[in-house]
């Protein structure tokens, strides 16, 4: 017949206590894992929303700088002729005072 002692019990049972214990780590070992996962995701969206963001950024800048080029050049264009009618003008009045 096999008998188990006391002292082969107290190992059993001290075994299964590491065993548990070692269980335990495990499981939070594995929870850690997939919440870094998770927040290494989060940090990958959050990199794709940023890539996107500045690329439309840097489209609107593109946009705005040409349309600045415009208003500059159509800026150059008015004055050249707001300069001819001045001319023009005081061309007439001069002739006129004669």
């Amino acid at each position: 017949m096999s008998h188990v002692s006391m002292t082969d019990a107290s190992a059993m049972d001290a075994a299964a206590r590491r065993l548990a214990q070692a269980l335990d780590a495990l499981s939070a070992a594995v929870a850690r894992k997939r919440e870094a996962e998770r927040g290494g995701d989060s940090v990958q969206a959050q990199l794709h929303a940023l890539g996107t963001d500045r690329a439309r950024l840097a489209s609107e800048l593109d946009h705005t700088a040409a349309e600045a080029r415009r208003l500059a050049d159509t800026n150059r264009e008015v004055a050249r002729r707001i300069d001819v009618a001045m001319g023009t003008i005081k061309t007439l009045l001069d002739e006129h005072d004669r």
